[in-house]
């Protein structure tokens, strides 16, 4: 999961756009980018559009589904899990017993639609709520169906009285770094992938381009998008280069020579355990990204 495009759930044009872009993830939204009187409305037009087109596309199809406190998720699950979707986008997280109670229903829903138990993988958005974020320890080990976790500051700022995310340089304040780290610890916590936020500013490739290489420095794995032209840069920016595959493979391959010890010197530098275990992240990452290791 490298790219993760956001796509209104309630315009055909736009799903249809979507899933040609080349993104690792469609996420067709029923939330935030949907008005409360289409909800119904694009229920129907989201089913029947995965239903019908997904063999148009080699992208996985998530749905970010209204969050549990709305009193919507139900019928939203209703009305998508017969599409089969690979995974739902939970919303306002607030710790992992919300992700629990998310897994609860999709077995269900699941059971209902002749599906595999387990077979619809949740990432939730874990920060859009003060709770969630001083909640973030709680999702390792929540469930199997964890994909990953990201994050969220529009809705955070909401909810805590934060006029801006970011500060005059365009940087994000204090507060909302906080909220970016614990999503990436909350990640390594549960041994799973961490999904930056989105850059809402699409047209100023250049801060985008930087935001993503940041990220990927800090450790996120992918990044979520608003349009179609931020697939490519952000598809780039995770994919592991040739230069760091290569020097991987050296350091995975001098533990196995000399038989996985505690420490390896290559070129005159001393590589130790958590090098291996970088390296060892970065292939995985270049195979997942089709590089052959």
């Amino acid at each position: 999961m490298r790219s993760l495009l956001f796509v209104p759930g309630d315009s055909e044009r736009k799903l249809g756009k979507a899933f040609g872009a080349g993104a690792d993830v469609v996420i067709v939204d029923l939330e935030d980018s949907v008005a409360a009187e289409n909800k119904p409305s694009a229920r129907d037009i989201a089913a029947r559009f995965i239903a019908g087109h997904r063999h148009r596309t080699k992208s996985a199809i998530y749905v970010r589904v209204n969050d549990l406190s709305t009193g919507l998720t139900d019928d939203d699950l209703a009305a998508l899990v017969p599409a089969k979707p690979d995974g739902i986008i939970l919303p306002k997280s607030n710790s992992g017993q919300d992700v629990q109670q998310l897994s609860a229903k999709l077995r269900v829903h699941e059971a209902e639609n002749g599906l595999p138990d387990g077979a619809i993988r949740i990432l939730p958005i874990i920060t859009e709520t003060a709770a969630g974020v001083l909640a973030a320890a709680t999702y390792a080990k929540a469930s199997a169906r964890l994909a990953g976790v990201t994050w969220g500051a529009e809705d955070l700022s909401a909810a805590i009285g934060a006029r801006t995310a970011r500060d005059e340089r365009g940087r994000y304040t204090d507060l909302f770094r906080f909220a970016r780290t614990m999503t990436i610890l909350a990640a390594g916590a549960a041994e799973v992938a961490a999904i930056d936020t989105v850059f809402p500013d699409f047209r100023n490739m250049a801060a985008f381009e930087k935001e993503c290489a940041e990220a990927e420095r800090d450790g996120f794995t992918g990044k979520m998008a608003i349009h179609p032209a931020q697939v490519p840069v952000i598809n780039a920016a995770f994919t592991p280069s040739a230069e760091a595959v290569k020097h991987s493979l050296a350091v995975v391959r001098a533990f196995a020579a000399a038989g996985n010890p505690g420490v390896v010197g290559i070129d005159g530098k001393m590589y130790d355990r958590p090098h291996l275990r970088l390296a060892e992240r970065l292939l995985a990452r270049a195979r997942a990204a089709g590089i052959p290791t």
